[in-house]
């Protein structure tokens, strides 16, 4: 449980953002995943923290105790969010642990800002478009083609049941937890392939993936160990998509032996 005490608050873009703070030395930013909040990494930060490090993890916008946006963001909204934050608190360059959206995160940082860090280790990050079926393919396109055509017969309540029909049955848990706006920024995010990113992130780059991951399947992982420059990938067999969690311990171990290698 994180302590009252390591909770603070800053204003961000007219959003009021919640972060907690933690030990000091070498500054470590964690960033959570998507419907998550700084708690899902707290636990590492624990870990972290005796070992000399400053760690930070805010709660990203609309999830946490932060604000949500009032309009639909992208991930590169997210990036600059994360930017501002760097800046306001006062840190120039960071180590970076970035947990499934917080690899999205990652992945633009280290292609487009790679002077603001000097490592980051990624844990079960998103970024790349997953394989769908073929099936799934053929469904999703007559599904747009009808919808489609009821709205361009001015059937539209018809084409708005239609959609919410189809999204009760095939969308994913994280898609059918949002609504209205952040829905909209959802679908912005996953939408956006970071396969380029990835190839032009320029800093050090571990990650970390459960072989029994179904959100982020370890192919993503392998594909991102190809497409990083500089890249290694730890496997933890039988771990799924919080593969940090289950081995956090050797996690720290092995983030902080990886951080401190020249």
């Amino acid at each position: 449980m994180i302590p009252e005490s390591s909770r603070q608050t800053l204003r961000l873009n007219d959003l009021q953002v919640a972060y907690q703070q933690l030990g000091e030395g070498k500054p470590l930013l964690l960033l959570h995943g998507w419907g998550a909040h700084s708690g899902l990494v707290w636990g590492l930060a624990e870990r972290l923290a005796p070992l000399g490090y400053a760690c930070y993890a805010p709660d990203l916008p609309a999830f946490g105790q932060s604000d949500a946006p009032a309009q639909a963001w992208t991930v590169f909204d997210y990036t600059q969010l994360v930017l501002a934050f760097l800046d306001a608190i006062g840190l120039d360059k960071v180590y970076l642990f970035g947990h499934s959206f917080g690899g999205r995160l990652g992945l633009i940082l280290g292609a487009d800002h790679p002077q603001r860090l000097h490592k980051m280790a990624l844990a079960n990050s998103a970024g790349l478009r997953p394989r769908l079926p073929l099936t799934t393919r053929l469904r999703t396109q007559a599904y747009k083609s009808v919808r489609n055509g009821l709205n361009a017969l001015g059937l539209h309540n018809l084409a708005s049941s239609l959609r919410n029909a189809y999204n009760a049955r095939y969308g994913s848990s994280d898609f059918n937890a949002t609504d209205g706006t952040l829905r909209q920024t959802f679908v912005n995010i996953i939408s956006q392939d970071l396969a380029s990113y990835a190839a032009r992130v320029r800093v050090p780059t571990l990650l970390f993936w459960g072989d029994q991951d179904q959100d982020t399947p370890l192919w993503m992982g392998k594909t991102l160990e190809k497409l990083i420059p500089d890249s290694g990938l730890v496997v933890y067999k039988g771990a799924g998509h919080y593969s940090y969690i289950e081995h956090l311990a050797q996690t720290a171990h092995v983030v902080d032996y990886f951080f401190k290698q020249a």
